[in-house]
């Protein structure tokens, strides 16, 4: 039987094979559990890049699992980028999102490397779920995909989303590339995109903030999954 990857212990590999990981304590915020549902979190912070955050969500006692990692650059002139992984009663979901939070436009060469991971799964039903308000900066070469008996193909599509990522972040990071990103600027970009996620209400946030508090899922939001605060 095929078996889902742990997505955060991946995505800590593959940049752990071109940059310094240093783990954060995010104190009681890393284990949040309420009416069944149980949320782990760990963030790390990518040294000379930015953020990484692992989120684990568990409910009806095993039935609906959710895995979401999210690499928010903000010292590298590179999308906002995140995976996210459902299962829900016997359906598998795989979201792999990259969204416009630069200070110069993305090279068409770079994008093109993900649209060439993008068409190797055209086959595969695609996850609709109308429009949002992050439409706008959404890049084209994301991936939103649904379906049964799909787990090795998921793991396929995460793994190469993820190792391709983390190769155009180490090329970015190079001493020759270096300094040409104004650190101050990217997290303000980065904060831009987080405080409109708060502020509008999506799926995942209501859940958190009805369950923990506002307060709560604003600083698990800003602090913990983007770190911009």
């Amino acid at each position: 039987m095929s078996k889902h990857i742990d997505l955060g212990q991946y995505t800590t590999a593959a940049l752990g094979q071109y940059f310094e990981l240093i783990p954060k304590d995010i104190g009681a915020d890393a284990h949040l559990s309420k009416r069944g549902m149980t949320f782990d979190t760990k963030s790390c912070e990518i040294k000379g890049v930015g953020h990484l955050c692992v989120m684990r969500m568990n409910a009806f006692m095993g039935l609906m699992k959710m895995e979401t990692i999210v690499i928010a650059p903000t010292k590298v002139d590179m999308p906002l980028f995140n995976v996210d992984w459902v299962s829900a009663f016997g359906t598998e979901t795989l979201i792999a999102e990259l969204y416009d939070t630069q200070l110069e436009p993305w090279p068409e060469e770079a994008q093109k490397k993900f649209e060439e991971i993008q068409e190797e799964y055209l086959d595969v039903e695609d996850n609709e779920s109308g429009e949002h308000w992050y439409d706008s900066v959404l890049y084209p070469v994301s991936i939103h995909k649904k379906g049964k008996g799909l787990t090795d193909r998921f793991n396929d599509a995460a793994k190469d989303y993820i190792d391709l990522f983390a190769a155009e972040l180490a090329e970015l990071s190079e001493p020759a590339a270096a300094g040409k990103c104004p650190a101050d600027l990217k997290r303000a970009r980065v904060g831009d995109f987080a405080r409109t996620l708060v502020e509008n209400d999506g799926p995942a946030v209501n859940m958190m903030a009805k369950l923990f508090g506002e307060e709560t899922m604003r600083r698990i939001v800003l602090k913990h999954m983007y770190g911009v605060e």
